[in-house]
Order: C-alpha cells, then sequence, then structure tokens
C-alpha cells in the first residue's frame, strides 16, 4: 500500500539585518530529502529516504508525499522532473534503481535496475532535448556511467573504458544530486568527485581541484553551471560541517584557472546554484549562504541546514530540501 500524507504548514523565518528570508515549509513527514527539482515557481518535487517522494503544485503551500509502493525501503538521492506529471527518481544501491512516473506520482515504472555488488548511484540531470546522465561511484577502476536519449525512459550502461578512470579513494558524494550538470543544451556533462581525490571531468579532460580533499569524508560535492566557461563547485567535509576550509572554488575560464573566494560559504556545502546575474546561493548542514558578487564573498542568511538548493527552471524562486522532512524556498527582495 502506498502511504500518503497531505498536509500544509509554514514557519517564517526572517534574517536579522538582511533583506533576504528563507521560508520554511513543515509538510508532515521525517524523510531526509536530497532530491530536489523544481520545473516553475509552482511545481516542485522532493524524493529521499524511507521510498518517499514529495510534489507540490502551489509553489509548497500544499504538499502530497507518497513512499513509493515496492521501495520502502530505498533511498532515492536525486529527482529531475519535466512536469507536474513526469519524472525519474534515482535510487542509489542495493541494489541501484531509476523509476519514472507519467502520472504525477501515482504509479513509477522501473526503467533501470543493477543488482551488481558494490554498485551506487549518486546523480543524474538532463538536457532539454531529453538527453541525460547518471553518475555512480567507481566499479572496476572507473566511475559508473548512464546514458538515456527519451527522458530517463531507457538507460544504458557507458562501457567502463570510455568513463573516467577513478584513483583509489575516489568516489562521488550523492549529497544533493548534483554532481553532474550540463554544461549547455548539446554540449557535455561536467561530473565532480570527491573522498581521497577532487577532481572535474569533462567529455575529454580530467583536471584536479583545488578543494579540500585527501579524506572520505572530504572533497567536491556540487556543481553549478553559469554559461559555458563561468561555473562553481562547493564541498568541505561533511564531518566538520563549520569549516569553511577548501569549501568553494570558481572559474571563469571553463577550468583553467580557479579563484577562491575572499569570503567563503561559512562551513561544508553540499550544493550550489546559480540564481541570476552575479548571484548564487550554497547550502549544508549548518546553514544557506548568498552572494551578489559572483562568489567573491558569501553571507550567511540562515543557520537552518539544507542538503540541497535549487532555482526554479521556468521561474525565478529557489528552493531547498533537508533532513527532517525540511523544505523550504528563499524570497529574494
Amino acid at each position: 500500500m502506498k502511504v500518503m500524507i497531505i498536509a500544509s504548514f509554514f514557519i517564517f523565518q526572517s534574517i536579522s539585518g538582511f533583506a533576504q528570508a528563507v521560508q520554511l515549509v513543515s509538510a508532515g513527514t521525517q524523510a531526509s530529502f536530497r532530491g530536489l527539482s523544481a520545473v516553475d515557481d509552482n511545481v516542485i518535487w522532493v524524493s529521499g529516504s524511507n521510498g518517499t517522494v514529495g510534489k507540490s503544485n502551489d509553489g509548497g503551500a500544499n504538499w502530497q508525499f507518497t513512499r513509493v509502493e515496492g521501495f520502502e525501503k530505498t533511498d532515492f538521492r536525486d529527482i529531475e522532473a519535466f512536469d507536474d506529471k513526469t519524472a525519474v527518481i534515482l535510487g542509489i544501491d542495493s541494489p541501484a534503481f531509476i523509476l519514472k512516473t507519467r502520472d504525477g506520482g501515482k504509479s513509477w515504472k522501473k526503467v533501470f535496475e543493477d543488482h551488481s555488488k558494490g554498485v551506487f548511484l549518486d546523480a543524474m540531470d538532463f538536457e532539454i532535448t531529453g538527453r541525460g546522465m547518471a553518475i555512480g561511484d567507481p566499479m572496476n577502476g572507473h566511475f559508473l556511467m548512464l546514458c538515456t536519449w527519451d527522458s530517463g525512459s531507457t538507460w544504458n550502461k557507458v562501457k567502463s573504458e570510455k568513463s573516467p578512470a577513478a584513483t583509489e579513494g575516489e568516489a562521488c558524494f550523492a549529497s544533493s544530486g548534483s554532481n553532474i550538470v550540463s554544461r549547455e543544451p548539446g554540449g557535455e556533462m561536467l561530473v565532480i568527485s570527491g573522498g581521497m581525490k577532487s577532481q572535474l571531468f569533462f567529455k575529454k579532460e580530467t583536471l584536479p581541484l583545488p578543494l579540500l580533499n585527501g579524506r572520505p569524508t572530504a572533497g567536491a560535492n556540487s556543481i553549478a553551471v553559469k554559461n559555458k566557461n563561468s561555473f562553481m563547485i562547493v564541498g568541505g567535509d561533511f564531518e566538520q560541517r563549520d569549516s569553511s576550509q577548501g569549501n568553494c572554488i570558481i572559474t571563469a575560464d571553463g577550468g583553467k584557472t580557479w579563484k577562491i573566494p575572499l569570503q567563503p560559504p561559512h562551513g561544508y556545502r553540499s550544493s550550489v546554484a546559480w540564481i541570476g546575474k552575479k548571484k548564487w546561493v550554497t547550502c549544508g548542514l549548518n546553514g544557506v549562504d548568498l552572494s551578489f558578487n559572483d562568489g567573491k564573498t558569501f553571507r550567511l542568511i540562515s543557520s537552518t541546514g539544507f542538503h540541497v538548493c535549487r532555482k526554479a527552471r521556468k521561474g525565478k524562486t529557489v528552493f531547498f530540501a533537508g533532513g527532517g522532512g525540511r523544505i523550504g524556498k528563499l524570497l529574494l527582495r
């Protein structure tokens, strides 16, 4: 049986002395959400622990939550939605699954499964053309990669020798579904790794990243793209949530050179998003930071922790999701 919860409750958190506000939506579930997809300012999907998927059609005022039948123990770490009816969710391991719905989450079809020992999927991303890719932790010395050309209805494994090679102790973090991102429509996917080594993988190039790394809990967690050559990567060490050491880098020349913020985000950060012009937002276990100057400096605007942040693809609202059922949105003033 599907377990469904419908709730509507708002908590407003004002940020003293700063013209921003994070509005928290407490939606009656204790699931931990790491998957988040905002179609527009109204249609938002989330996914997370205990097979939980949630959707709002009114900008977060009301939510409908479902535990996907037959997958009540699966942790769905990423979700990509195309509209209010169609979405794809990624279940990470033991075994790994990808499911798709075409009826707003009432039913889900299994479109990929892998029962291999050690399989672990981390994240996926799509282009508007329907082309998509999913990334998983290394198997036999190479990162697991899947590709789709039909918006996630079918998936194929990329041959091991054509996927990036991994060093010992290198992996991806399934912290926010954002360690893979499309660089541009019709272009390549960018993938980041962490752990004992942090790297950026292009189609034909691998670049080391000047981020904190060298231990299993450290490294790159999330990448966001502003344009073809400008993107930002955040991370740190999730066991040291308040440390800003090596937690953010920015490039304006496609990764040839990197800059470190004069005032970095205030701790480990698991997700980052470009939200327009020179504005960036990033979040982690200890709060939310904003930058209005292309990442030169960041200011902490909320001490409420979230795992993931996303700007609406066809809108202006920034949404968040995290542990304890927390879902929020940023009101820019």
